[in-house]
């Protein structure tokens, strides 16, 4: 059964935010963080709290393609979904990562990238399936009870670009990990201006001395 697609980030709108003027602008990956990541547990968690299940967290590495920070997000259930950029020429990858299967049976009925309905082609191509639909192809490599996806527009990404990121596509280190995944709420220091939050204050009132009718001096 197919299920809708949560991606946090249209595609649509990666070339407006990229080349933005102003201070929210795409952060855009092209190296691991210096600093020692956190410790599984904790990046595992930050997956969680985004609605992703670790297992399907993927990363990728194409040749002039950098990641899009603000296109990681939830697709399908608690699958994962990024987005990929090229500064020569705009052109994007779609990384997509859901559970299930395919088999020639149910390939033409799954979606190419994100969907537009039309007719999906599908050809076997070795241990995965090339894809193809108005417009969009895809690689698709199955893995165990998961799909890992790798789509673009056949203008902009050539079969054999497509294929070699689909290839490249694997689980993140630790430190990819950090990098792609925001801290937690808890874990953010308070926002400008706002005071920490005091752990030896009372749960309520501001700690002053009590000063109540009746109160002996």
């Amino acid at each position: 059964m197919l299920r809708t697609a949560r991606v946090l980030l249209p595609l649509a709108l990666l070339p407006s935010l990229l080349t933005a003027c102003g201070t929210e602008k795409v952060v855009v990956a092209d190296r691991e963080p210096l600093a020692p990541p956190p410790d599984r547990a904790e990046l595992h968690a930050r997956a969680e709290a985004l609605g992703l299940a670790p297992g399907l967290v993927y990363v990728t590495e194409s040749p002039g393609f950098t990641l899009a920070r603000q296109s990681v997000g939830v697709y399908g259930a608690d699958g994962f979904s990024a987005a990929y950029w090229s500064r020569r020429n705009s052109a994007q990858l779609l990384l997509l990562v859901d559970r299930g299967t395919m088999t020639a049976g149910s390939c033409p009925e799954q979606p190419v990238g994100q969907g537009t309905g039309e007719a999906v082609s599908c050809a076997r191509d070795g241990a995965t399936w090339y894809r193809a639909s108005a417009g969009q192809h895809e690689y698709v490599v199955p893995e165990d009870g998961h799909l890992v996806r790798i789509s673009a527009a056949e203008t902009a990404v050539d079969r054999a670009t497509l294929r070699a990121a689909a290839l490249a596509a694997h689980r993140p280190t630790d430190a990819e990990l950090a990098f792609l995944l925001p801290h937690r709420h808890r874990d953010k220091p308070p926002p400008h201006g706002m005071p920490a939050e005091r752990g030896d204050l009372p749960p309520a009132g501001d700690g002053a001395p009590r000063d109540e009718v009746g109160a002996s001096g």
